[in-house]
């Protein structure tokens, strides 16, 4: 990687969330929601269907309308951004679905990863995807919509780190997938960390969720009802029996 790639992808402060409310029309889905990301770290935002997980990173993001309350991303405010500014500022979301463009190539996909991009790096960053993820190489000309769901979860997070980002929002890296290909996920999400990239991450498994993870916050019912250490929650009755069956 060269020193710009590298200095691009380093995170530039934390996330921080506070007193978010947010929903879709009249109906609201977010109350008072208040977290933060610290710069490398790895959070995990994790809760049951229907809690509002994938609703706050598209808060954050900027495709769910924020009603009250702020995002910040360093010294800048993402509050009522759209989309396209908030990738600018170094905030990219790996959606639930993945949702590829499958009638177009890997190749193809990849680039659109980077198409708010005016550097001459695009082509060093794509080589440096295949070699991230050599399964990408050998479909490189492959319709992305023909791919295993393994291999388009790797083309949907390869797309988000070609618009270089800062901070990753991935919401249900393993739904769908066999636990053999979660591990192959979780490897990658440390690789990527590693390089500087701080990652907040929703997730329905939450056995893997805590365990890629530094910190978490349970979300219910829109709101956060239990924060601390990743290990602490393993541990904690309340998340053993809500979401871990024990």
């Amino acid at each position: 990687m060269t020193a710009a790639a590298n200095a691009s992808r380093t995170a530039v402060g934390p996330l921080v969330i506070d007193g978010l409310c947010a929903g879709y029309g009249d109906t609201q889905v977010l109350w008072d929601v208040s977290l933060h990301v610290e710069p490398g770290e790895v959070v995990a935002l994790i809760g049951s269907n229907g809690a509002g997980k994938s609703s706050l990173l598209g808060a954050v993001s900027g495709v769910v309308k924020t009603w009250s309350g702020t995002v910040r991303y360093g010294e800048r405010s993402l509050t009522g951004l759209e989309p396209d500014r908030i990738v600018v500022a170094g905030v990219l979301q790996v959606p639930q679905g993945r949702r590829l463009f499958g009638s177009l190539s890997v190749e193809d996909n990849l680039r659109m990863g980077a198409y708010l991009r005016n550097d001459r790096e695009v082509d060093a960053d794509l080589e440096r995807m295949l070699t991230l993820l050599p399964r990408l190489r050998e479909r490189y000309d492959y319709l992305a919509g023909r791919l295993s769901g393994g291999e388009q979860q790797q083309v949907a997070i390869a797309r988000a780190l070609m618009a270089r980002p800062q901070l990753l929002l991935i919401d249900e890296m393993s739904l769908g997938l066999a636990p053999v290909l979660v591990d192959q996920l979780v490897e990658l999400l440390a690789r990527i960390n590693a390089t500087g990239v701080s990652i907040l991450i929703v997730e329905q498994d939450v056995q893997t969720a805590l365990e890629v993870s530094s910190r978490a916050y349970v979300l219910e019912t829109g709101r956060i009802t239990l924060s601390g250490p990743s290990a602490q929650l393993l541990d904690d009755p309340q998340v053993k029996k809500a979401y871990l069956g024990v």
